[in-house]
């Protein structure tokens, strides 16, 4: 067998210590030990990802810290499907998505949410509204009461993000 190395015996050891805990706190929040164990298990990719595990000082608050910021990542992403599923829901029987098309849309919409999810609410807004409704920035202007100028602004930032966002998953991408 293969000798592991310090870093590996740290996140073993956290994994150990601190499985059992961050799966019940999780259960205890969600209400479904599945979702549970999805994300401790996410939690723990994260810290495999971010840093040494011998680092950690305060490893419960931590990975609490890295869980609850995945079970808002859950909520969101749920409540995005809900509301793509009442959309389709509302589609005659003919213009029906495949399985596997609603698959992709659904994780394209993920990360467009993501993308935009630290922007201001306004910025969010006028990105949606010119690329999923089609309207002008002028439309735009009116509607958020603001200047075309702050609607090219707006553009501007929710853009950038998204260049961003694309780059950082170009340079994760094996």
């Amino acid at each position: 067998m293969p000798a592991t190395s310090p870093r590996e015996d740290a996140l073993a050891n956290l994994y150990a210590r601190h499985h059992g805990w961050l799966q019940g706190w999780l259960r205890r929040r969600l209400g479904c030990r599945f979702d549970a164990a999805d994300i401790a298990h996410d939690t723990f990719v994260r810290v495999l990802k971010a840093c040494n595990a011998a680092e950690i000082r305060e490893p419960r608050d931590y990975l609490a810290t890295i869980a609850k910021g995945l079970v808002v990542d859950f909520y969101r992403r749920a409540a995005l499907e809900r509301a793509y599923l009442k959309v389709l829901a509302a589609l005659p029987e003919a213009h029906q998505p495949s399985a596997e098309e609603r698959a992709l849309v659904l994780e394209a919409l993920a990360q467009v949410d993501a993308m935009l999810s630290g922007l201001p609410a306004k910025v969010r807004q006028a990105f949606i509204m010119s690329q999923l409704e089609g309207l002008t920035y002028a439309e735009i202007a009116a509607q958020l009461n603001v200047t075309v100028r702050t609607v090219n602004n707006y553009m501007v930032k929710a853009l950038e993000r998204c260049y961003l966002a694309l780059a950082a998953r170009e340079r994760l991408a094996p």
